[in-house]
């Protein structure tokens, strides 16, 4: 029989109802903080990378700090998106160096650079305090990723969440794909717009989120139920397992409920970021609606 989900108070205890282990299955919210906020530095030299020209812009108009711009000697005049964007650097006084392509193309990811490659400070990220923080005390999504190596993937959720206003995205702080060249460029910028927090451990983490009056939801698909029936609106933080190992038995055990997503074609599942773009937007749909003193949930 179903069951009622009741808003999760502040000061209530973690359900007991734990999702089944699987693979990954296919606005702002007031009262919070917004933009960059106290961060954590870290060092990698590939981490402050950033490749392609809407990444690239982005960060110049998010007020990324930019050491300097390395621009495709090859280019010349021709190709006006490129000088104008050339341009926008030196008038921010980011030094520009020509290079040659072939140092481009060892520098890239995937050889997506489209010409130019900037170098920034590394990525400040976010504390899990500023994550709930700009959560409010409203409706608000949070999606925690267990060991999500990909980084194309990574950026692809981040910009996912960005898109339907998510409060911030959680990550491990080791074994996981981080902030850097790939994921500027996956993400599109949205690295830039939305709180990154790295935490030592994640079960921790959603134990801290509990306590702020969050709900876990596993995207599993042995879950019974169906994303359509799951209680995804409301104040979630959704979890994403690693794309071969899914969702981890620490992390699954603090879950409250499963979700998956229903199928009707012959392969096996969509990947770890087209899933969770599905459920971002599901809980965006259900957000819409308006709030709702309950929610069907189910064992």
């Amino acid at each position: 029989m179903a069951r009622k989900r009741q808003p999760r108070g502040r000061a209530s205890s973690p359900s007991s109802h734990k999702a089944s282990p699987s693979a990954p299955t296919g606005g702002r919210h007031g009262g919070g903080t917004s933009g960059r906020r106290t961060r954590q530095a870290t060092t990698p030299s590939r981490e402050g990378l950033i490749e392609g020209r809407r990444a690239c812009a982005e960060a110049l108009e998010g007020g990324v700090p930019l050491r300097r711009a390395l621009v495709a000697d090859a280019s010349g005049g021709a190709d006006q998106t490129l000088a104008r964007l050339v341009e926008r650097l030196s008038e921010a006084q980011v030094p520009v160096e020509r290079v040659s392509r072939a140092r481009l193309d060892s520098l890239s990811s995937h050889g997506a650079h489209q010409g130019i490659i900037v170098e920034s400070s590394p990525f400040e990220y976010a504390t899990l305090g500023d994550v709930i923080s700009s959560a409010g005390s409203g409706d608000a999504l949070v999606v925690l990723l267990d060991h999500v190596t990909d980084e194309g993937n990574f950026g692809a959720i981040v910009r996912s969440a960005e898109v339907v206003g998510a409060s911030g995205i959680v990550i491990a702080n080791a074994r996981s794909a981080s902030v850097g060249v790939g994921a500027y460029k996956t993400s599109a910028g949205a690295v830039m717009h939305l709180p990154i927090a790295r935490v030592p451990n994640l079960a921790t983490a959603l134990d801290r989120l509990k306590e702020a009056g969050f709900w876990v939801a596993a995207a599993t698909e042995h879950a019974e139920q169906d994303a359509w029936s799951a209680p995804l609106g409301g104040r979630l933080c959704l979890v994403m397992g690693s794309e071969g190992g899914g969702i981890s038995r620490l992390v699954r055990e603090r879950c409250d409920f499963g979700c998956r997503l229903p199928q009707r074609g012959r392969i096996e599942s969509l990947n770890v970021a087209q899933a969770a773009t599905v459920l971002c937007y599901e809980w965006l749909r259900r957000s819409s609606m308006g709030p709702s003193p309950s929610a069907e949930g189910g064992d």
